[in-house]
């Protein structure tokens, strides 16, 4: 029989679930603990096999996605892989024996969770919103700790850790590119809008040699986004523009950025503070509770951020804000001072803390 594990990990769907897990992992190896003592449990159709992998930690993968808000027969099937994945949890649960299971919200969280329950084992969720999620509603319900990222939501015993950032953004020193580069993305799945409107800024600023461009276009739109670029390139441009489907070393963008055109999720909000990087937010619409509308104003108030609405995000309106910043150093540097000012670098470690003081009982 396997030596028990010490902690598994479970949640994903996005990079906002992922990477808090991943810099909670980091901090818990920091502390003396194997990697091979820290598990992960994610989604097949999400991004973090390939997150949590290339942080050379291992993973097991369940079948599942969210049901459809509408009557439709591809519901029966999400069911039918629900199903399937409760049960392999439990499976993954009893083979682990971990001394505590901390969930992450997303998809692969709540049967990791309920499988913990199902065996007693101690269980802590971490919420990176200001609204909790479903997953980790349900968990607490069953009783587990709750940690939150932002101060003013209540629940019985939760405490507030801060969003984990992993290991190489809690270290990251600023060395922003001659010339200002701007990099723009949408999280690991892209952003459809952000991407429109960075492409059309090519068309823009072709001409350009004061500024460059790093687009993160997400993989499942790269054919399509490259294809696009490769009808806007002409013999004479001078544009440095850099499109990728998925940026590896997300860490040495932002420190050589000047500013980021990018999402408000938690995570990427909690990296671009980390960072000291001034960005333009375009929160996700329809993004439950509106959340991250909420986390770009946030950022907004403290003077860190400009807020883009999803429906105005458009190279017209892009081109000359960005251009207003990037003509301003110093606004820049006083953006970067206060995006840092919301940085919580101590929140793996306090995560760490209760799930070791759980884990204890």
């Amino acid at each position: 029989m396997r030596a028990p594990v010490f902690a598994l990990l479970a949640g994903g769907g996005t990079g906002g679930h992922t990477y808090p897990a991943v810099a909670l992992a980091q901090e818990l190896v920091g502390r003396g603990r194997a990697s091979a003592d820290v598990r992960f449990v994610g989604g097949r159709r999400g991004p973090e096999g390939r997150i949590v992998t290339g942080a050379g930690f291992e993973i097991d993968l369940l079948p599942g996605r969210g049901l459809q808000r509408k009557l439709t027969l591809a519901n029966v099937g999400v069911v039918v892989q629900t199903v399937t994945a409760f049960w392999r949890a439990l499976g993954i649960v009893r083979r682990y024996r971990p001394r505590v299971v901390v969930g992450f919200g997303g998809y692969a969280s709540l049967p990791a969770l309920v499988a913990a329950w199902v065996w007693r084992v101690p269980r802590v969720v971490h919420e990176q919103d200001s609204v909790m999620g479903l997953a980790n509603r349900i968990a607490a319900r069953l009783g587990a700790r709750v940690a939150f990222s932002l101060p003013g939501a209540e629940f019985p015993r939760a405490i507030v850790t801060g969003n984990p950032v992993r290991s190489q953004f809690a270290a990251l020193v600023r060395a922003p590119a001659t010339p200002a580069l701007v990099a723009a993305f949408g999280g690991a799945l892209g952003a459809g809008s952000i991407n429109a409107a960075t492409l059309d800024l090519y068309d823009r600023w072709r001409h350009r040699t004061d500024v460059a461009i790093h687009h993160v276009v997400g993989d499942r739109n790269l054919v399509e986004c490259d294809a696009r670029l490769a009808a806007l390139r002409r013999e004479d441009d001078t544009l440095a523009y850099t499109l990728v489907g998925y940026e590896e070393h997300m860490d040495q963008l932002l420190a050589r950025a000047s500013l980021a055109v990018c999402r408000a999720g938690a995570g990427t909000v909690a990296e671009l503070a980390a960072a000291g990087l001034p960005s333009v937010l375009v929160p996700l619409p329809g993004a439950p509770s509106d959340h991250q509308t909420r986390n770009a104003r946030t950022l907004e108030d403290a003077g860190a951020a400009v807020t883009l609405l999803d429906a105005d995000c458009r190279a017209e309106r892009l081109d000359p804000m960005l251009a207003e910043l990037l003509v301003d150093p110093e606004r820049l540097r006083q953006m970067s001072g206060a995006a840092r000012a919301l940085a919580r670098p101590d929140a793996a470690a306090r995560l760490a803390d209760l799930v070791e003081a759980v884990a204890r009982g």
